[in-house]
């Protein structure tokens, strides 16, 4: 459930984060789930369909998607949108002002700028079994996607392959040695990073939780 508190604005949970306050009702989860798919779709994979117009970065205006969603969805209202962004727990959307766009995952032609966040050690690849390897012999890489898309636990790297097996095998990603050998990796979430390609020798294979 999204809420709306008067004094910090919105918060996804039963009371707000800041003060406690219950605050008001704005879109209950199934809603959230279904405006959230729309529109980090629309940014990342059928801006034409939306009526979108992305720029070379990805950015469209605000109230282009606001107009998208609202064409789609005939309960949705610009708060509601206002909310699934302030409020994603993975860091999905971008805003800037007047403009949005996706923070990761396109499969639409756009360069996002890098970032000059501390990259973390190690990061964490979950996928199908089958898929090991192919991994084994040519790395990680994009498969439909713009970038490769890494974890920064095993946890999320788990729940992620889970898309793809119901068994998923993680692949360590040495993040320290690519960094410094020069490769760009680059944060796009609160718990995602991106790479353009992990090649075999900075790999490593896990079954298990540890």
């Amino acid at each position: 459930m999204i809420r709306a508190c008067d004094n910090h604005g919105y918060f996804a949970g039963e009371s707000c984060p800041e003060c406690d306050a219950a605050g008001a009702d704005v879109l209950g989860d199934d809603r959230r789930v279904r405006l959230s798919k729309f529109a980090s779709g629309a940014l990342r994979h059928f801006p034409d369909d939306a009526g979108l117009s992305p720029d070379g970065h990805g950015w469209v205006d605000y109230d282009a998607l606001v107009d998208a969603v609202t064409r789609k969805y005939s309960w949705a209202e610009r708060e509601h949108v206002d909310g699934v962004v302030a409020t994603d727990p993975k860091g999905r959307f971008e805003r800037r002002s007047s403009r949005i766009r996706a923070a990761y995952g396109h499969s639409i032609d756009v360069t996002l700028e890098p970032t000059e966040s501390a990259v973390p050690s190690q990061l964490y690849h979950g996928t199908a079994r089958r898929n090991i390897e192919s991994i084994r012999e040519t790395g990680l890489r994009p498969m439909g996607r713009q970038r490769v898309h890494l974890s920064t636990t095993r946890e999320e790297a788990r729940t992620v392959g889970r898309r793809h097996d119901d068994d998923p095998v993680v692949v360590v990603v040495d993040a320290d040695a690519m960094v410094a050998n020069g490769f760009g990796v680059d944060e796009r979430g609160p718990e995602t990073y991106t790479v353009d390609h992990v090649p075999p020798r900075y790999l490593s294979v896990e079954s298990r939780p540890e």
